[in-house]
């Protein structure tokens, strides 16, 4: 397709799908039909409830559905892809024309989290790739793609933001140009599994900058007392203190090399504040340790 597209389908689901689908209205293209994930239980006893992107479409009456094959029913020019999370049939796409949002620079971190795994890798820059989708995740040609620099405070919020505000600049300016023949992908192929509660543990014989990176991809955790510990918020330093690999000494906390200065927690069942008043409340006694079991 060379021509630029103007009735489309979009397909997506959680809230970092919303602005995707906003902008493209915004910009003067025509959403024919929205096609999201089943309205579902956001909390427990909650009674179903819909998809951000359901939400948002009923609130700008845009028609919704949950069924994907649908797109097949309403004449559209192409279906944008961002975020929708359940498998699309291979024959749909053999009939339908669908691009893909995808937030890392392509082929490295393909896969369900190439936001965290950018950060917990150290990477310097990550990026957003509009794509054609193929028969396999994130295997499809690249149509555009820009760089998003990753600052070094980044977290999996800030930088997501970022990579958000670029892919739907990215997204319009490829449409409006016409999306011409996609480029294969080249370079090492890199997966971006899904992030698991058990990669979440932290390893205090780990250096603190590496502890530090999974902090800031959100949910790191250790043990205190023999219960479940986060740490929100942290810093790592080069300074060296007296101690085994995750005994606290003030409000920074011994590591394989460095240490890590904490700043926001939350003790199992607790809400999280600031480390200073857990501190209080605590009672701690001496060479307390974290990730005791």
């Amino acid at each position: 397709m060379t021509d630029s597209p103007k009735r489309l389908a979009f397909i997506g689901t959680p809230e970092l799908s919303v602005p995707f689908m906003k902008t493209l209205c915004e910009s003067g293209y025509e959403i024919g039909l929205v096609v999201t994930g089943e309205d579902r239980r956001r909390g427990r006893g909650e009674e179903p409830s819909p998809s951000p992107v359901k939400r948002v479409a009923i609130e700008m009456e845009l028609p919704v559905t949950h069924k994907v094959e649908d797109v097949e029913n309403f004449e559209i020019d192409l279906a944008v892809v961002v975020a929708y999370g359940s498998f699309i049939p291979i024959e749909l796409l053999e009939r339908v024309q669908m691009i893909n949002v995808h937030f890392s620079l392509l082929p490295r971190w393909r896969g369900p989290a190439p936001i965290e795994r950018a950060i917990l890798a150290g990477d310097t820059k990550s990026g957003v790739c509009v794509m054609e989708v193929g028969n396999e995740f994130d295997v499809g040609g690249v149509f555009s793609r820009q760089e998003v620099e990753i600052l070094a405070r980044d977290t999996t919020e800030t930088l997501r933001d970022r990579l958000i505000e670029a892919g739907c600049e990215l997204l319009v300016s490829t449409l409006d140009n016409g999306l011409g023949e996609p480029t294969p992908q080249e370079g090492e192929i890199v997966w971006a599994e899904k992030i698991i509660p058990r990669e979440r543990e932290i390893e205090w014989e780990l250096e603190a900058e590496k502890i530090d990176r999974l902090v800031r991809i959100g949910g790191a955790w250790t043990t205190f007392a023999g219960k479940r510990f986060k740490i929100w918020k942290a810093e790592a330093t080069s300074q060296e203190i007296k101690g085994q690999p995750g005994q606290l000494v003030g409000d920074q906390v011994a590591t394989g090399k460095g240490s890590l200065r904490l700043i926001e927690v939350q003790s199992q069942n607790r809400a999280r504040q600031a480390f200073d008043s857990w501190k209080l409340g605590a009672r701690l006694e001496e060479n307390c340790v974290f990730g005791d079991g």
